[in-house]
């Protein structure tokens, strides 16, 4: 499927729908609505606006997104990844301000989709994405435990920045109410267990659970614990049309370009990546362009009607994945079930207890801070793209998203450059007949079922997405990469490669590396690659791989 096509992918997929289809994207929408509900109540309260944001960005965004999107299954709406840049954008510009800065997200949006800049996303090596995304859940967890703990701050206490929040809830910790505490411990454990539960735990999602639950305990015990509708003004009104005032001063205008500029940036990131994900587990291809394109054109939707910015949401996007969604329907089935949601069932969210949306938002945080994956790569990962992951995830809580990423992609050049200084050297032409190349993979007897790739120049975040070349046929038994003509590795490359790897097994395909290079085999050793594929089938040289190739064929 080409993955530059400009065409929302809804138009392709409609050529072979069928009722059973349908049914499936019905039943998928309707449950990816329900997970939904609380999770864009929680982020809209996370990022400084009231419930209703949440809701209407999950409506107007999802169903746009869907429509016009580059993939089968991406569910969009507001994600923990904007939390924090929204609610700073929110204190200190306005809900105008927000309005304006996520329009102009979108408008770019659009621009890098039809200037096909689809493709610039891999460029952004997996170190910088694993630590600001890291760094946005620390900064969730710390935003959220004013709720928890129920404490109450001083009016006019200034908590925009991480530091503020910080220190805020250090001067005011003697505010502490053990009954939001109890209620938000209790929604924790409600989240955590319910997952494990046999057969509904499943089917129906902890979040949903958790807010019955600190409902429950709130109004049941007469608990003293704010709730929504004690913070907020909830009504059931359909998103409606609103326009923005352009009259701004110079630097209000600034700062909408900037916010707008982070906007486009971390929507892009996100939305791509999610799409990336679904991929691998529905086997197929997006268009990145047409993402790019339709993400835009959500944002700004979803600005217009009282929304928030929005991008494609993993964890949503999955489970929509898992209930047999296949197509956008699924998509605009779940906007469509949350306008039901919004007219019938908003009022009752003024019920739900703040420890409850922290206690969610705790969990998000954990789900998406990936630190499993952090520590492996401190771990395992070579030193310059450790400090690289270290000072991105240390900007983002303590700075912001844009100067982590910045700094991020300025480091992780300049260290790619030594990097490839140190592997280049300046040696005299050796002449030869390339026809009678001795090493030339043309000369050699590949055994019937095995694939040969070979890999040339430097694996480095610029080209990881060419791993995805690599295409196993039915027939393969044994596939073979040849790694003569690469001199280094980075971590998003060796991400990459984990993938294959992963990806053999899942298919029962053997792996054989030919002529790893020095600086690839320490790193790959390193990573454990080794000791997943063997040390026994990496090989000094082609001829040497071939042959074990063979002797695994023959064990077939």
């Amino acid at each position: 499927m080409n993955k530059d096509k400009l065409k929302p992918m809804l138009f392709s997929v409609m050529k072979s729908y069928n009722k059973e289809q349908f049914v499936k994207d019905v039943i998928s929408g309707i449950i990816v609505a329900i997970i939904a509900l609380p999770l864009s109540i929680a982020l809209a309260l996370a990022s400084g606006v009231g419930p209703q944001e949440g809701i209407y960005t999950a409506i107007v965004a999802g169903f746009l997104i869907s429509f016009f999107g580059g993939s089968r299954v991406q569910i969009a709406g507001p994600t923990a990844a904007f939390a924090t840049i929204v609610a700073g954008i929110v204190a200190s510009s306005g809900m105008d301000g927000l309005m304006l800065a996520t329009i102009f997200a979108g408008i770019l949006l659009v621009i890098m989709g039809l200037l096909r800049l689809g493709s610039l996303i891999n460029f952004i090596p997996y170190t910088i994405t694993t630590g600001f995304t890291a760094g946005i859940a620390v900064t969730i967890v710390i935003g959220q435990l004013k709720d928890f703990f129920g404490l109450t701050y001083p009016k006019g206490t200034v908590t925009i920045e991480t530091a503020d929040k910080v220190k805020a809830l250090v001067s005011n910790f003697g505010t502490l109410n053990v009954q939001a505490v109890i209620v938000g411990l209790v929604c924790l454990a409600v989240l955590i267990v319910w997952p494990w539960i046999p057969k509904v735990g499943e089917k129906i999602p902890g979040s949903l659970i958790a807010v019955f639950v600190g409902i429950g305990m709130v109004k049941g015990l007469h608990m003293q614990v704010n709730t929504i509708g004690d913070l907020y003004t909830i009504t059931n009104e359909l998103p409606s049309l609103h326009i923005p005032s352009l009259h701004l001063s110079a630097m209000a205008w600034r700062g909408v370009i900037t916010n707008g500029f982070t906007i486009a940036v971390l929507a892009a990131i996100e939305s791509l990546l999610s799409c990336v994900v679904a991929d691998s587990m529905v086997n197929s291809h997006h268009r990145s362009n047409m993402e790019l394109v339709a993400q835009g054109i959500g944002n700004v939707g979803s600005a217009l009607f009282g929304g928030i910015p929005a991008t494609g949401a993993i964890a949503r996007t999955a489970a929509n994945i898992k209930n047999g969604g296949r197509t956008p329907i699924a998509g605009i089935v779940h906007s469509i079930v949350l306008i039901l949601v919004l007219v019938v069932l908003m009022p009752y969210a003024a019920l739900i207890p703040m420890p409850t949306i922290a206690a969610i938002l705790f969990l998000v945080a954990y789900n998406m801070c990936g630190w499993k994956t952090f520590l492996k790569l401190c771990k395992k990962a070579p030193k310059s793209d450790i400090i690289v992951l270290v000072t991105t995830f240390t900007l983002t809580v303590v700075f912001d998203l844009v100067m982590a990423i910045a700094v991020g992609m300025v480091l992780s050049c300049i260290l790619l450059m030594k990097r490839m200084a140190e592997e280049t050297s300046v040696q005299g032409w050796t002449y030869f007949d390339p026809e009678n190349d001795a090493d030339a993979i043309e000369l050699k007897k590949v055994p019937e079922g095995v694939l040969v790739y070979e890999i040339s120049g430097p694996m480095f975040f610029g080209m990881a997405d060419q791993m995805a070349e690599i295409t196993l046929k039915e027939s393969t038994k044994v596939l073979v990469i040849r790694m003569r003509s690469v001199p280094a590795v980075d971590v998003t490359a060796l991400h990459a490669l984990g993938i294959l790897i992963e990806t053999c097994k899942q298919k029962g395909v053997n792996l054989v590396f030919s002529h790893v290079n020095e600086q690839p085999m320490k790193s790959m050793e390193k990573a454990g690659f080794i000791e997943a594929v063997g040390r026994e089938n990496f090989c000094k040289h082609i001829d040497d791989a071939l042959v074990r190739a063979g002797e695994l064929i023959e064990k077939l």
